[in-house]
């Protein structure tokens, strides 16, 4: 009997201690090795003996119950260590197609497999315990069952609990990162044995985290061909229907380009959060994507980028053999060789490789998971890996040099360049755009401005192209063939100024853009999504300056037509006494000319020296003193924010007046240079009238309250303070808010 009881606890019944399920064979029951874990406690001692005592079979039946739950452990560990899987990949495609015709086999799973490791080891523990109970049965006179409950007793607190374990993740198929959770949350227990099984197993699962984490953070590679681990190469199905607006002018930027290694940056992993364990924060995965993704950079460099960074080594050691050549140190070899390739070594040094995998090494070595000592490492591995990667985007690749241009072209810092390119191009700008050749028309007076104002040392230059949008996505075609003399409508804004408005501008020339051609790996620095924030401050600028330099020309243009009259008709008294009122007459609309430049170009000082360039100083302090490639593209974020931000491109209402009043101050232009019709005498009355409505609703938003508690603020009271330092808007802003009386659009000719 007593040896029966110990094959029992091992697993194997017979004659006296049955299996139920045995019996239960004939009605379908499935006891096969691959078949789910029981939930009904099997093990029973058969019904008809009658030779044990009732307080005997109560504790035989309590003991066997051991022998059930090691039997169904050992049943999940043969069946998570299962390797059959491995040569699935070296299967006939008529095996496979016999395997496929089989009912669908449980998918496999590293973590199980690793748990199913340290199950054994338990396992392991249990039978060497009832190898001793039997060998001290055996060296006993007179066996007796306590001697069996006493060797076992502290493995009624260990197998059930595991028991349970394993019959919940058989249950709701727990693998991966979800496998970890459960284990531990079951760490927190108030049983130190058990609390030690379970945190041996968590440490057996650990394992394949951190070989996962070393293949990822060390060498750039996602080794989960299981979907198991929490970081999960993004799926095409992923990119078509799960993307929002930034997803997709992302994944417009994936298409242009053929570098592997900029997909897979841009769109080619997230976190999947089934698969992250609670106890991992958020903040601490994106570190782990992010070092990843930037190994995965630093060891795959772009093969373009591999030439022109062999072709600057070779222009250095030229230069330098040069300088010794003519010292009379060494000879100049007739061909330098050109190595075309850069050594991996150069972006991530292998030392800084070992580094990283000495650091997940202690991780794994360590019994014990401490969430601070896994944090700390990670963070440590992210700054290696954005300060490598800051030095190949900053140093290696020029990113100042790309700014400056940036700053240059789409911020119009180059201002005598994109003046002359307006005074080259003002009379084509006079006449709508045609739709076929638009951008070609516009290449030749670009080309002209470039060449009187372009030196040939500045290499930026050739990365910059002049774009006109298609018509039909940017602009209405009802825009293209309408007559400079149409009257605009009031609060337009330019399609792709302002996202917010419906209304669309009536000059179709607002849509000019810039495009900047930006090589690896600037790319991962200037996404699409920043170039089209770039885009949209350069059109906002070069309306603004092209409004500023119609208003100098109109200006200009009227007093040359005033003085010639004079000259020719000074003699004539007739003619004399004629063009003497009409100067009289229009001589207000020249003083209206003057308030309209007067707003421009405080605006446009506003913006380019109080916005762009204090941010530009901001900025450049910034990358002095980081040496992180994130923190280098959240300040660079942080820069184009407030550039939109304190130009109140961000603002809906703002902006539409803006927009409204630079409309107004063309049109202006437009018909002050056409004084003889009438038609434009009241046309003109109907611009002043309009202007002097917007201006004033300009200055009383601008100091409301909202405005004056914003980060805008400091900014904001200069801008102010320039166009209000003889307090004429906020008199006449209250006036027209207090209804005092209609202000005049035309001042009478003898106030003069």
């Amino acid at each position: 009997m007593l040896h029966e009881l110990l094959l029992a606890l091992v697993g194997y019944t017979g004659d006296l201690i049955i299996d139920e399920r045995e019996h239960q064979k004939s009605l379908g029951v499935n006891l096969s090795p691959d078949a789910p874990i029981s939930d009904q406690r099997s093990f029973k001692l058969a019904s008809d003996i009658s030779f044990i005592d009732p307080a005997e079979r109560d504790l035989i039946e309590r003991l066997i119950t051991l022998g059930f739950y090691y039997r169904e452990l050992d049943r999940f560990a043969a069946k998570s260590r299962n390797l059959s899987w491995i040569r699935s990949a070296d299967v006939s495609p008529l095996d496979r197609a016999s395997e496929l015709s089989k009912p669908k086999a449980q998918k496999p799973s590293v973590y199980r497999r690793a748990i199913a490791n340290g199950l054994v080891e338990i396992l392991s523990l249990y039978r060497s315990a009832v190898l001793q109970i039997e060998q001290k049965l055996l060296s006993e006179t007179m066996p007796i069952l306590a001697t069996v409950t006493q060797g076992l007793n502290k493995f009624f607190v260990i197998l059930p609990p595991l028991y349970d374990l394993i019959l919940e993740i058989e249950r709701d198929d727990i693998r991966g990162g979800q496998l970890l959770n459960l284990l531990h949350k079951r760490c927190h227990c108030g049983v130190p044995e058990l609390q030690a099984c379970i945190q041996r197993l968590l440490w057996h699962g650990h394992q394949v985290l951190y070989n996962q984490l070393a293949s990822w953070m060390v060498y750039g590679i996602l080794q989960d061909q299981h979907g198991e681990f929490f970081i999960r190469r993004q799926e095409e199905s992923d990119v078509e229907y799960g993307s929002s607006i930034p997803d997709i002018s992302e994944k417009l930027a994936r298409l242009s380009t053929d570098d592997s290694s900029l997909r897979d940056w841009h769109l080619g992993f997230h976190i999947f959060l089934d698969m992250l364990p609670e106890y991992i924060h958020m903040r601490v995965a994106e570190s782990i994507l992010f070092a990843g993704k930037a190994i995965r950079v630093l060891r795959n460099p772009s093969p373009a980028f591999q030439f022109q960074d062999a072709l600057g080594n070779q222009r250095k050691t030229q230069g330098f053999q040069k300088v010794q050549r003519l010292a009379g140190h060494i000879p100049l070899p007739k061909e330098p060789l050109l190595n075309i390739k850069v050594i991996g070594e150069e972006l991530l040094p292998q030392s800084e490789a070992d580094k990283i995998e000495t650091m997940l090494q202690d991780l794994k070595e360590s019994s014990e998971f401490h969430k601070r000592s896994f944090e700390y490492s990670v963070d440590s591995i992210r700054a290696i890996a954005a300060s490598h990667l800051w030095q190949l985007v900053v140093v290696r690749a020029d990113l100042n040099g790309h700014l400056k241009a940036l700053k240059d072209y789409f911020l119009l810092a180059k201002g005598d360049f994109f003046q002359c390119f307006l005074e080259e191009s003002r009379q084509l700008m006079r006449l709508p755009p045609r739709q076929s050749t638009a951008e070609a028309d516009l290449m030749v007076p670009f080309q002209l401005a470039a060449i009187k104002t372009i030196g040939e040392e500045d290499k930026y230059f050739s990365k910059v192209s002049l774009r006109m949008p298609s018509f039909g996505i940017t602009m209405k075609s009802s825009q293209v063939d309408l007559p400079k003399t149409k009257t605009y409508a009031d609060g337009s804004s330019g399609a792709v100024l302002s996202n917010t408005s419906s209304e669309t501008s009536l000059d179709g020339w607002d849509g000019i853009a810039l495009e900047y051609s930006v090589d690896w790996p600037l790319q991962l620095f200037f996404t699409q999504e920043v170039l089209s924030k770039y885009r949209r401050i350069f059109q906002y600028l070069l309306r603004l300056k092209r409004t500023q330099m119609e208003l100098e020309k109109s200006w200009a243009s009227v007093m040359h037509q005033d003085h010639t009259d004079f000259a020719i008709h000074r003699n004539d008294r007739i003619n004399c006494s004629i063009s003497q009122p009409r100067r009289q007459r229009f001589r207000p609309m020249w003083r209206v000319r003057e308030h309209m430049a007067f707003l421009i170009r405080n605006l446009q000082f506003y913006i380019q020296v109080d916005v762009i360039e204090s941010q530009w100083n901001v900025l450049q302090s910034h990358i002095q003193d980081s040496h992180d490639f994130t923190e280098l593209v959240g300040f660079h974020q942080e820069y184009l924010s407030a550039l939109i931000s304190q130009s109140f491109l961000d603002i809906g209402s703002v902006s539409r007046i803006l927009d409204s009043i630079m409309t107004l101050c063309l049109q202006f232009c437009w018909n002050i240079e056409n004084q003889e019709s009438s038609q434009n005498t009241s046309e003109l009355e109907r611009i002043i009238e309009e202007f002097n409505k917007k201006s004033n609703s300009l200055y009383t938003i601008l100091r409301s309250s909202r405005l004056a508690g914003s980060q805008r603020a400091p900014f904001l009271r200069r801008f102010l303070l320039r166009m209000n330092f003889n307090s004429f808007f906020e008199t006449t802003a209250r006036g027209v808010m207090n209804v005092v009386r209609p202000r005049p659009s035309v001042p009478v000719s003898n106030q003069q």
